[in-house]
């Protein structure tokens, strides 16, 4: 039989009014990896959900993105940015989803490394991989919307704590 992960609800935010950011802190590093789900999206436009660990605002992100829309097919990328960006999450409605895999993000020996998938109720979907170049272990995310948008009421965050079998 194949070893298995088991997903432990950590926290949970859905919010009641349009906010600007959202933040998960004090996270514990009894798990091996997290996960992040997203499920919502912003107040104006075509703006990407920007992240950071740690209150960390410096120049140590990097991000590569894939995405399309079943006709056009594009890729880019960002280094020394303060902050891990991904496609834009639901456009000015509350239909799209994000989920962010942050692996070994308890290890105080490696860089944290993020795979994420996104799409939008616009056809847009997208793929991207991020890194945070600190050894240290990640005890606080603040999600916000890219260029100071809000977040729409109802944007449903919920955090998960990955365990191996």
């Amino acid at each position: 039989m194949a070893a298995g992960a088991t997903y432990f609800p950590i926290a949970t935010t859905t919010l009641g009014s349009a906010q600007a950011s959202v933040t998960f802190s004090s996270i514990s590093g009894a798990y091996t990896d997290l996960v992040l789900i997203i499920n919502g999206g912003n107040a104006s436009g075509n703006y990407a959900t920007a992240f950071r660990f740690n209150g960390d605002t410096g120049s140590n992100y990097s991000v590569t993105r894939l995405y399309g829309n079943g006709t056009t097919a594009t890729s880019d990328r960002g280094a020394s940015q303060s902050f891990i960006y991904l496609l834009a999450a639901g456009q000015n409605n509350l239909n799209g989803v994000q989920i962010i895999n942050i692996q070994n993000y308890s290890n105080s020996t490696t860089y944290k490394t993020t795979i994420s998938r996104s799409n939008t109720a616009g056809n847009t979907v997208g793929a991207e991989v991020g890194l945070w170049r600190s050894t240290a272990a990640i005890t606080s995310i603040v999600l916000a919307p890219e260029f100071s948008v809000n977040w729409l009421s109802g944007t449903t965050f919920t955090l998960y704590g990955i365990e191996y079998a």
